[in-house]
């Protein structure tokens, strides 16, 4: 522990920075056909102008929206099956609060945002425990 009494591990040492930007008009077969980091398994969809939140779509969210329901992916789009405005989380918070934050929300994965509110990477609940966790003493 740190002598703030907090792990020492934040939230950029564990977050994964690469991750697919996609548009909430996109079909869910176009945004699946354009992910590059399928290890993130979710999207982040772009704001639509300056004052707008970014939305996130977890690959569980297509299984149950589309999938499930057997729905056509050519004919459901993102903005259908997002969550928007996602929870983000700030780099330098450490990876208990996030790890607690995700517990009360119900989240497996959220956006990591700067000070200026633009996404740098994406943190997930695996991430934390496998990249985290196992560093803490």
């Amino acid at each position: 522990m740190n002598q703030n009494g907090g792990s020492g591990i934040v939230v950029r040492d564990v977050m994964k920075t690469k991750y697919d930007l996609v548009e909430g008009v996109a079909t869910v077969r176009q945004a699946l056909e354009m992910m590059q980091h399928v290890e993130t398994k979710c999207l982040i969809v772009n704001k639509r102008h300056a004052n707008d939140e970014y939305g996130i779509v977890v690959i569980a969210d297509i299984a149950s929206k589309v999938l499930a329901k057997d729905r056509s992916p050519d004919r459901v789009s993102v903005y259908e099956v997002m969550t928007k405005p996602s929870i983000t989380v700030h780099p330098n918070m450490d990876i208990r609060h996030a790890s607690a934050l995700f517990d009360h929300f119900g989240l497996s994965r959220a956006p990591v945002v700067d000070r200026d509110g633009e996404i740098i990477g994406i943190v997930s609940h695996t991430d934390m425990v496998m990249k985290g966790l196992l560093k803490l003493q």
